[in-house]
């Protein structure tokens, strides 16, 4: 045999190892964990690290940023808290199984047909947390439960809730039974962060998916005064309840990713943080930035929200991401990254971000997005939006949001073709919806007529 061919032999057979052994080394790999914490009512405008005020610090929350990925056009499914929360653990559209109201929460909860992500990946070996505000069903009936949708634990409340003395509290650790908390030095933000540590704890190797859904910054505003007394210069009230319970919970985020990097954990973790919608600003004063609306509208300030993620061992730091993503991308992304396989059947309307971030894929992870809240909707077809929203003329109204982020020049009589086939698009889209399964108190324009202010009652 020639010194050539055995020359050639020897390489094949090191190629062939050196593929073999990268095929076991990504097969042994550990799984990341997954991590998601989820404001409640916290508007566009508010982080530090948003660029629009730096009146509250957020530096914990910040470093998300700082450590990954923040998405300046990163949006919600659903412009109020539990659809938003019914297209996260989905990965779908909320209305497509007539999740369209808070409503839905009351009578029943997360239709039984829809799989969540604590399902997906409890089936992937995952162990499972929910730590927080529910908002998915489950006062009716415990079929509803987090408990029973994914999760191996669940500490916080069912609804929405005071901070102190918390309704519809359930601690599973205990009982699923309600349970009346009576401590007054109870604050649920604190006590969130201090059960997540203490769950993360006791995971040892197992990968781990922890889902953390805050419910600061949702009215009512209540807040311990040692986090009161770090804003001696905010004159108003309101306003000054309001720093001292975002500035809680970052402190709380904080607690939460120490204990990450105290386990050693956090090269290895997916973290994302995205709050449910925009904010409330009149009963709350959450600021939504250059947006306009707010919470309950069709407006970008009710469905455009801060969206951060981090992924240390695997995403660089500090990138910002200027192309539109959906909190019903979070599904596919940490499914796929934890080694499953999105099925078709599934119907999902997110998509994996990890071929996006990485610049393996360039074009936008989605080309239209769709909205619907009762009388309100909105489409976006690449950067322009057609919308019918609370507060604006009752008409399709279109912006380029490329150049108008605040929807304030209204294009519609200058483009009527644009209209014309922008409410194709979303007529073929809404034919796809499904009825509201609960659709009574929670339309804005039946509480208008009840003289509600703003989106406080929700």
């Amino acid at each position: 045999m020639s010194a050539a061919r055995r020359i050639t032999i020897a390489l094949l057979v090191l190629n062939s190892w050196m593929a073999l052994g990268a095929a076991v080394s990504a097969a042994d790999a550990p799984r990341p964990n997954v991590l998601i914490f989820y404001a409640d009512d916290l508007g566009y405008g508010e982080l530090a690290v948003q660029g629009f005020t730096k009146e509250i610090p957020t530096p914990n929350i910040d470093s998300i940023a700082r450590n990954g990925v923040r998405f300046t056009q990163g949006y919600v499914a659903a412009t109020y808290c539990s659809p938003s929360r019914a297209g996260l653990m989905t990965g779908r559209y909320p209305t497509r199984f007539g999740h369209e109201f808070n409503a839905v929460a009351r009578h029943s909860g997360l239709s039984l047909q829809e799989t969540t992500m604590a399902q997906r990946l409890k089936s992937l070996g995952y162990a499972t947390s929910a730590v927080g505000k529910w908002h998915l069903g489950g006062d009716a009936s415990r079929d509803y439960y987090p408990t029973n949708r994914g999760f191996d634990e669940f500490y916080g409340t069912l609804s929405n809730t005071p901070f102190y003395h918390p309704t519809h509290f359930v601690d599973s650790r205990k009982s699923l039974d309600f349970e009346n908390v009576d401590d007054k030095d109870f604050y649920t933000t604190d006590a969130y962060a201090a059960r997540a540590v203490d769950w993360l704890g006791k995971q040892g190797d197992k990968s781990w998916f922890l889902y953390l859904p805050f419910n600061a910054q949702h009215a009512p505003l209540q807040a311990p005064q040692k986090y009161l007394d770090r804003f001696p210069n905010i004159t108003d009230e309101k306003r000054r309840i309001f720093a001292a319970m975002l500035s809680s919970m970052d402190d709380a985020v904080g607690v939460v990713m120490e204990k990450v990097r105290a386990l050693g954990q956090e090269d290895n973790t997916i973290v994302f943080y995205i709050a449910d919608n925009g904010g409330p600003t009149q009963s709350t004063t959450s600021g939504n930035g250059p947006l306009r609306g707010f919470k309950m509208t069709t407006f970008e300030g009710g469905t455009r929200v801060p969206f951060l993620m981090q992924w240390k061992g695997k995403l660089p730091g500090g990138k910002v991401e200027t192309r539109p993503v959906m909190n019903l991308d979070v599904l596919p992304t940490v499914v796929t990254a934890a080694g499953g396989k999105i099925d078709p059947s599934w119907k999902l309307d997110g998509v994996d971000l990890i071929p996006y971030l990485l610049g393996d894929n360039s074009a936008r992870p989605h080309e239209n997005m769709f909205w619907r809240f009762g009388d309100q909707w909105a489409v976006r077809q690449g950067d322009w939006k057609l919308v019918v929203s609370r507060g604006g003329s009752g008409q399709p109204e279109l912006y380029d949001l490329a150049t108008d982020i605040g929807e304030a020049r209204d294009l519609a009589s200058a483009e009527p073709a644009r209209v014309a086939e922008l409410q194709k698009v979303y007529g073929r889209w809404n034919a796809e919806q499904s009825a509201p399964t609960a659709a009574d108190s929670d339309n804005p324009k039946k509480k208008a007529k009840r003289g509600k202010k703003g989106a406080s009652a929700s």
